[in-house]
This record gives structure tokens, C-alpha cells and sequence, in this order.
């Protein structure tokens, strides 16, 4: 943009092109460098994201308080101390889970 490249020549149309095709190399070079290391990370027992806020002894209770129906959504999620939708992904992570294993 700051080299004023007259695209309306030959000469500027192959620089404009020259220029975004060594963009477009740049680019999946970083997407390349970027996966290798996220696989050696995951080699070496890393894992990316943000961790769990909860433990699998956590989430077991959790939904045997869910399944009693002696408390509501809100209080379980008031006394663990997390969102509604948060509460939700682990019931339903739980219950594929549960398919997963009684379909193998």
C-alpha cells in the first residue's frame, strides 16, 4: 500500500502478484511451524486450551445431584462455582461418553 505499485501496467501487476504470493508462503509457513509445534507439545504430554474447572470426582457428583433432582440447576451451579452453559457441556459430555462406551 506505501509502494504506490500502479497495478494497471504489466510491471505492477506482476509485483502486486510477486508480492501476494510470497504472503501466501509466509502464511502457511506459520501455519506449518505453528502445527509441528503443537504436535511436539502433545508428544511430550501437553495439552493446549484452558484446564477443566472441575475434577472427574467433581462432575460425578455433580450429576448425581442433577439425577436425584434434589436441587436445582442454579444451586448446583452456585456451589461449584460455575456457569449454567459450563454446566450443561459437562452433562453432555458425560452422556456421549456414556454412548461412546455402551456402543463399543
Amino acid at each position: 500500500m506505501q509502494e504506490n505499485i500502479d497495478t494497471l501496467t504489466s510491471g505492477g501487476k506482476l509485483i502486486f502478484h510477486i508480492f501476494g504470493a510470497l504472503a501466501e508462503f509466509e502464511r502457511e509457513l506459520i501455519q506449518e511451524r505453528t502445527q509441528a509445534g503443537l504436535k511436539a507439545a502433545r508428544a511430550r504430554g501437553k495439552m493446549g486450551g484452558r484446564p477443566p474447572l472441575l475434577d472427574t470426582r467433581q462432575i460425578n457428583r455433580m450429576i448425581e445431584m442433577y439425577d436425584e433432582q434434589k436441587n436445582t440447576v442454579a444451586e448446583i451451579c452456585k456451589i461449584y462455582n460455575i456457569s449454567r452453559p459450563s454446566f450443561y457441556n459437562y452433562l453432555n459430555n458425560r452422556r456421549r461418553e456414556l454412548v461412546k462406551s455402551n456402543g463399543d
